[in-house]
């Protein structure tokens, strides 16, 4: 069973960065994924990024294409999103999660973090 916390959510301007962090626990992340996702008021929940544990290998939404950077650090078993010239629509809470079958889906998620953009 894998357990995920993630923390660094907050409340930021338009224009400003966030990174946020995800310790995954109970697992061998070596042979999963793991990746971000969101979900605003009112909408579905939406995938932002994920990213291989193996060889790094990352993808991302059309939408946070250039400003969100995914990263890893193996030793600490821990995910990071870098999330920069954030925007209004960028404000939802953000949910890491673990595929076990590369890139999906998504068998485990933590509990969430709540990113607020003001403009």
């Amino acid at each position: 069973q894998v357990q995920l916390v993630e923390s660094g959510g907050g409340l930021v301007q338009a224009g400003g960065s966030l990174r946020l962090s995800c310790v995954a626990s109970g697992g061998t992340p070596s042979r999963y994924g793991m990746g971000w996702f969101r979900q605003a008021p009112g909408r579905e929940r939406e995938f932002v990024t994920g990213i291989r544990w193996s060889d790094g290998t990352a993808y991302y939404a059309d939408s946070v294409r250039g400003r969100f950077t995914i990263s890893k650090d193996n030793a600490k078993n821990t995910v990071y999103l870098q999330m920069d010239s954030l925007k209004s629509e960028d404000t939802g809470v953000y949910y890491c999660a673990v595929t076990l079958s590369w890139p999906g889906p998504y068998d485990y998620w933590g509990q969430g973090t709540q990113v607020t953009v003001s403009s």
